[in-house]
């Protein structure tokens, strides 16, 4: 099917924002709308496929083909082999040396990577229709610290020197996400939740398009409040690396960004056409918040509450009082905050310059040092799927 019959069947949550997205730029916004009904078809062949088999069996086989053990793909059915070959293909615009100062650069601000995360990018998409197929599941409400540290695993492994190489954990991981984003649109089309003519297809590809602009072009303005350095040459390295990140992920190139001015262009215009926040925006965004200090390993609960507290007046500051106030932050002044944040950094830096292996323990170095906090399970990468449409009934993964 076309991608110009595909956008005939325009979910109907999004007849408001498309009208005023189209006074912004009416190709992006049709584009956008498309893009709702598309999933992706290679990844969901291969889930129909593995929903087949017994768990055990398909997991094995998901495990030998991200290894490349052609020993045990031995029966396997054919699809496997050849989901993994067309994933394996590198396109032109791929260009390995050119991701090494985007490297540097995310190690060298890697303390302040996740509070623009965090406080910024994921809220700023919760905040859209991308917060239903979280708040089914449960994603981020029942299992939200483990998720996060797997996000945190990704994010790492993919700013590692050879990471998106074939055999590197950050190719791994990405299709990982791929087949997760596959199994979850599996479930929740097998489900009574989703409703698909108002949505669209779940985890749709336009959902993850604008994903990937937020965790690149976006999460780099963010950076940059919190007092992040970098150069033209490290910025468009970060967006290089994630592009190709995005694409391992299964966003189809029609709506992949190519530059900084197109992925702030397809976040800005995206975001128009999502429908105001609603009561699944606010309780995952809200959830996400106070899973910061659950996932920094804070036990005590006033300072647990206390960091909350400050992950909600940064966040505050980073995506406006606008949209704070419609996800029901907190009342708070953002005066100061961002200046105040950056001082901190920079205090920090000092310190750790002239008495290295000192730490402190305050709000600051908390919320930077999620960062640190990834999933590292002892049996190495977990290629598990989720089994239940909701995660309080699904087998771990």
């Amino acid at each position: 099917m076309s991608l110009h019959s595909e956008s005939k069947r325009m979910p109907t949550c999004y007849a408001e924002g498309f009208r005023k997205a189209s006074e912004i730029d009416s190709d992006i916004a049709s584009n956008y709308l498309t893009h709702t009904t598309i999933a992706d078809p290679e990844a969901d062949a291969l889930i129909e496929e593995l929903a087949t088999l017994d768990r055990t069996l398909s997991t094995k086989y998901i495990n030998a083909a991200m290894d490349r053990r052609e020993d045990k793909l031995v029966g396997a059915p054919s699809i496997i082999k050849d989901f993994f070959a067309g994933a394996s293909v590198v396109p032109d615009w791929v260009d390995y040396e050119s991701f090494i100062p985007g490297i540097k650069m995310f190690h060298r601000n890697s303390k302040i990577v996740l509070a623009g995360f965090v406080g910024g990018v994921l809220v700023e998409g919760f905040s859209t229709n991308i917060s239903k197929s979280f708040f089914i599941t449960g994603r981020v409400r029942d299992t939200g610290v483990r998720r996060l540290k797997q996000n945190n695993r990704h994010m790492v492994e993919i700013f590692m020197p050879g990471g998106l190489l074939r055999d590197g954990d950050g190719w791994k991981l990405s299709v990982r996400v791929r087949l997760i984003h596959a199994q979850i649109r599996h479930l929740l089309e097998h489900s009574d939740d989703w409703d698909t003519e108002s949505w669209g297809v779940p985890v749709s590809s336009a959902h993850v398009g604008y994903s990937i602009t937020a965790f690149s072009a976006r999460l780099l303005e963010h950076m940059k409040s919190l007092g992040a350095k970098f150069t033209e040459e490290e910025a468009r390295s970060f967006l290089a690396i994630w592009r190709y990140s995005g694409l391992l992920m299964g966003i189809p190139e029609t709506i992949l960004f190519r530059d900084m001015e197109e992925a702030l262009k397809i976040f800005e215009v995206g975001y128009c056409c999502e429908p105001d926040p609603d009561e699944d925006s606010i309780s995952m965004a809200n959830s996400l918040i106070n899973s910061a200090p659950l996932v920094a390993g804070i036990t005590d609960p006033k300072d647990r509450r206390d960091l909350a507290t400050y992950v909600y007046s940064v966040s505050r500051a980073l995506i406006g009082n606008e949209l704070a106030d419609a996800l029901m932050y907190p009342s708070q002044s953002t005066f100061g905050v961002l200046p105040w944040f950056r001082l901190q950094g920079h205090y920090n830096r000092l310190v750790g310059k002239l008495f290295p292996g000192f730490v402190q323990n305050n709000n600051y170095t908390n919320f930077t040092g999620l960062m640190d906090v990834s999933e590292f399970d002892e049996e190495g990468i977990s290629y598990r799927l989720p089994d239940h449409v909701h995660a309080e009934r699904s087998t771990p993964w």
